[in-house]
């Protein structure tokens, strides 16, 4: 396929103290494992969107360039009023389009699924979530993790040669 990216991320991008590990994880703990380990392309927002281009255009542009997207579910994702742009145009991607399939990363706990939107919860409820558990942050960049074996698993077969 002529697709430019393995995966695109979707995490929250407000900026609060619940935010710096996530920020932590997506631009250095995940670039590390699935770019430098494993071999794969990601897209991340605010390292792989340019200063200049239209958000809008660029996120949809890059979404539809990347085989699987990626959406870390945290609480402040969940309990957020307005749905991010990124997060809306992917679950339509995935849910209307049909042509995209989505990695749920449960980054914590988030007990009950009844605050999110209906398209993820349905998502959730067809294939589940891969849940980030405290002990992977002793070792958060080993390849070897479960959580990373599970992550890979729902990743493309092979990555995108560079």
């Amino acid at each position: 396929d002529e697709k430019t990216y393995d995966a695109y991320v979707i995490y929250p991008k407000n900026h609060n103290s619940e935010a710096n590990f996530v920020e932590y994880f997506v631009y250095q703990v995940m670039p590390d494992i699935l770019e430098n380990k494993c071999g794969y392309k990601l897209c991340i927002y605010g390292r792989d969107i340019y200063p200049g281009e239209d958000a809008a255009s660029a996120i949809e542009k890059r979404m539809q360039n990347s085989r699987r997207l990626i959406i870390l579910l945290t609480h402040q994702l969940v309990n957020s009023k307005e749905d991010a742009y990124d997060q809306h145009i992917a679950l339509y991607s995935a849910l209307i389009q049909n042509d995209t399939k989505v990695i749920l990363l449960e980054m914590e706990t988030i007990g009950s699924y009844g605050k999110l939107q209906e398209s993820l919860r349905f998502i959730i409820k067809q294939q589940g979530t891969i849940k980030w558990k405290e002990e992977h942050t002793v070792h958060p960049q080993s390849p070897k993790s479960k959580f990373w074996k599970q992550v890979r698993y729902h990743m493309p077969l092979t990555p995108r040669a560079s």
